[in-house]
């Protein structure tokens, strides 16, 4: 089936991830895989869209299980020959309200928002095909986040050429200040959630430098994406966007077409590029 299309989306058994898999079910032309870590949950999400008249197709994922994630990457690359569009959407919030430590939040947050999503993007980056498109899900409260840090944060974090291994060990740092209590002193704010937004961000715009160095003319286009304040189970009820809402942006980004090349490495909300 090297000739068909295909589309990933992490983390869409509900919420907005369920919203793109039903856009891309819609609009996409080839084969879209809902993902899950639970099979049972992600098979009732399968029959929900059948009963709406679409037909995704059910792959196992934990973002979390580096065995899980090969067993994707190993299936879609002797089914397909490779990847066609990638929605990195799986992620965690903890509750306003949730009384566990600071530092548990923070390593928590991090382990699926940040070091999950380098794990998957190391894993099945290799696999997208020429004009492929990645959109990784991030939010506004990366920037929100980051106009909070130290000078001397912002200015890392906004370096054009920040590495990998520096973005790492930084991530990694935050999560060592919070376990000493001392990380609003070592300049970093005092949300886990967006700290971890900033990291998917940034890792966003060197995973696209990268490709463009090493796929040149490939005219493969990565992107972070801020669906923007959506009722999902981990924004809440009161949120502005329905799913469907949110999804248009990361929608958007994964079917631009082969002739722009543009944006590439940018952080996009409501169709807009964000000044990082």
């Amino acid at each position: 089936m090297a000739g068909v299309r295909v589309a990933v989306v992490t983390g869409s058994n509900k919420g907005l991830g369920l919203a793109v898999v039903r856009a891309l079910c819609r609009q996409f032309q080839g084969d879209v895989y809902l993902t899950a870590r639970n099979p049972q949950l992600g098979e009732e999400a399968v029959k929900t869209l059948n009963n709406e008249g679409l037909c995704p197709l059910f792959h196992q994922l934990d973002i979390n299980d580096l065995k899980s994630i090969r067993a994707l990457r190993d299936f879609l690359k002797e089914k397909y020959g490779g990847l066609d569009v990638l929605v990195n959407n799986a992620g965690i919030a903890f509750k306003v309200a949730d009384t566990a430590p600071f530092a548990t939040q923070a390593e928590v947050t991090l382990k699926t928002n940040f070091f999950g999503t380098r794990v998957v993007s190391h894993e099945l980056l290799p696999l997208i095909k020429p004009n492929g498109r990645v959109i990784n899900i991030s939010s506004m409260a990366g920037p929100r986040a980051l106009a909070k840090c130290s000078p001397e944060l912002q200015e890392r974090f906004r370096n054009a050429t920040i590495t990998e291994d520096e973005l790492v060990k930084l991530m990694e740092k935050f999560v060592e200040d919070t376990k000493n209590g001392d990380h609003q002193e070592k300049g970093w704010p005092n949300t886990a959630y967006g700290v971890s937004e900033i990291g998917r961000t940034v890792l966003s715009r060197i995973q696209a430098r990268q490709i463009k160095e090493i796929r040149e003319g490939e005219g493969i286009l990565l992107n972070a994406c801020c669906p923007g304040w959506v009722r999902t189970d981990m924004a809440g009820p009161n949120a502005t966007k329905s799913p469907d809402e949110g999804a248009e942006t990361p929608v958007y980004l994964a079917l631009l077409p082969k002739s722009v090349d543009l944006p590439n490495g940018e952080l996009v909300s409501d169709k807009k590029v964000v000044t990082w």
